[in-house]
């Protein structure tokens, strides 16, 4: 996600594309301009780093790879790092390949969605990694490239798949989907409220005519919500075409089952970072990181058992949000919500949970009966209840 300005014109990046064999699929996909923004760089990398910086080769996936702003900035910044770049979109792979170029020896660029990590890195013989960032949702070439359809501001053909060589486009869910299937799609990925009587518009009209344009689907969509309800929370049709999106490309499924697999192929040590610019995509992420954050061990215990202790630690209480600044930069940052964490030491989280247990157990002891009393001499760390002098405690 970031900004990237589309010109329609011819680049002098095509010659190389195609002298490395790489082929693009859609559009002439014009010059890069040096316009595109990566969403909280900065903070990005600043987090990256304790991972990626701590000597001899280290691993990182950027499995939303797009035009290559976040993966070109992390090979800079550490010299040793191989990169796993991953993209469903050809033509985002084909301007990351040139932009990347100085870097061939160690990147890796797979066209794959993120949850078929697992597989790309027993492909490419990686057992373990030390980053991944996600910066979810659509990107900037995506919505800005005028025949993809994702923008709801211009009028294209109605397709919105980030894969243009596989899958079902926006016009086959909209001329097909019964009215409760597309009116569930429309509330649940779009959170729209007002789901039922824009599915009911969108068949109407596709019982006259078969909805192809953007811009058509767009104006039903503004026909369909009252006047007081179009006058705030922006475009009228911005939560139509998120859902519509999510549908086609199938991202929630995907990221459910990415987050997860991503989490197990860190190394101790190694950082995920997670850029979502929906409550849906932040949820999914919050869920996947909450599950490794947590004790698993009973509640009840003075002790924690071997194995049920957290796997991971939270690098920020909450949400992180955007600050003004990136906000001006970038406005398509306005929305995103980075969420990260790192792989903790089973051993060394074990050793450092000693202090908290031993006063667990002697809160716990000094609610049985018979324990001393507060300010006593009896040491309730002692199984037995002795005093300091070795005599039981609580007797007369």
């Amino acid at each position: 996600m970031g900004i990237w300005r589309y010109d329609g014109t011819a680049s002098s990046d095509d010659g190389r594309m195609k002298d490395e064999g790489f082929t693009p699929v859609g559009v002439d996909m014009g010059e890069l301009r040096g316009t595109h923004v990566p969403v909280l760089l900065e903070r990005c990398l600043e987090l990256l780093a304790p991972a990626l910086g701590r000597g001899g080769r280290t691993v990182h996936v950027d499995a939303t790879l797009g035009l290559a702003g976040h993966a070109e900035a992390v090979l800079e910044a550490h010299p040793e790092t191989v990169l796993i770049g991953l993209d469903r979109d050809t033509e985002a792979l084909a301007h990351a390949r040139v932009r990347l170029a100085r870097f061939a020896d160690r990147v890796h660029l797979e066209h794959a969605v993120y949850d078929e990590l697992p597989e790309v890195l027993d492909r490419l013989g990686y057992p373990g990694i030390d980053g991944i960032l996600f910066d979810l949702g659509v990107s900037s070439l995506q919505l800005d490239a005028p025949d993809r359809g994702f923008a709801y501001a211009q009028d294209a053909p109605l397709d919105m798949r980030m894969d243009q060589t596989r899958g079902v486009t926006a016009e086959e869910v909209v001329n097909t989907y019964p009215h409760p299937d597309l009116a569930r799609v429309l509330r649940v990925y779009g959170e729209e409220k007002f789901a039922g009587r824009i599915a009911s518009a969108i068949i109407r009209e596709r019982e006259r005519a078969r909805i192809t344009s953007s811009a058509r689907l767009a104006e039903l969509v503004r026909e369909s919500i009252p006047a007081p309800a179009r006058r705030t929370g922006g475009h009228p049709a911005k939560r139509t075409f998120q859902a519509l999106r999510i549908e086609v490309n199938k991202e929630l499924a995907a990221l459910e089952t990415a987050l997860p697999a991503a989490l197990d192929k860190l190394n101790v040590g190694g950082r995920m970072v997670v850029l979502s610019y929906h409550s849906l995509e932040d949820r999914l992420t919050k869920a996947a990181l909450s599950d490794r954050v947590r004790s698993k061990g009973p509640v009840d215990l003075p002790v924690e058992l071997p194995g049920s202790g957290p796997t991971f630690r939270l690098l920020s209480r909450g949400a992180e949000l955007p600050g003004e600044a990136e906000v001006a930069a970038n406005p398509r940052a306005a929305s995103v919500r980075l969420r990260a964490a790192e792989r903790l030491d089973p051993d060394a989280a074990q050793q450092g949970r000693t202090g908290r247990e031993r006063y667990r157990r002697r809160v716990k002891a000094m609610h049985q009966p018979g324990a001393g009393t507060a300010g006593s001499d009896t040491d309730p760390t002692d199984p037995g209840g002795r005093d300091r002098d070795g005599r039981r405690g609580g007797g007369t």
